[in-house]
């Protein structure tokens, strides 16, 4: 029972550091467009399609599926930190197109490589067709 619990833990608190590891790696970069938010969600993003894709073809166990994309992909790409980095660029006089560009490059790529890191995933696995349909509900059981 307390091992969902503790695989999440873990993996927030891991995902968290390798968050905070990317803006310290990537902040100075990020004067106008925030590269280190933006990476930090893509790299979460293909990591947490391509763990979904194992674990739906039956090659991961359900702690470690739970520790990687609850925890690791939760804690290292936060929708809250996405909005803030859009809010703020958005509030700074002049920056709007800027701000409009990363919400849309932030949900296209986001979204690409999640289906990427699917397609990883089936490839690596014969049989599987990395199919998501109803995927939340059954990543949720």
């Amino acid at each position: 029972m307390w091992w969902p619990v503790f695989s999440v833990f873990v993996g927030g608190g891991l995902g968290a550091i390798s968050r905070e590891f990317s803006m310290l790696m990537l902040g100075r970069y990020s004067t106008a467009f925030p590269v280190d938010v933006f990476v930090a969600n893509v790299l979460a993003s293909f990591l947490l399609g391509f763990i979904f894709g194992l674990s739906r073809a039956g090659r991961m166990s359900k702690n470690v599926t739970l520790l990687v994309s609850t925890g690791f992909c939760g804690g290292m790409s936060t929708f809250s930190t996405f909005i803030f980095g859009a809010y703020s660029e958005i509030t700074t006089p002049g920056q709007l197109g800027l701000s409009l560009l990363y919400i849309i490059a932030s949900l296209v790529v986001g979204y690409s490589v999640t289906w990427l890191g699917l397609r990883v995933a089936s490839r690596l696995t014969p049989g599987f067709q990395g199919d998501t349909h109803d995927s939340r509900r059954e990543h949720a059981r």
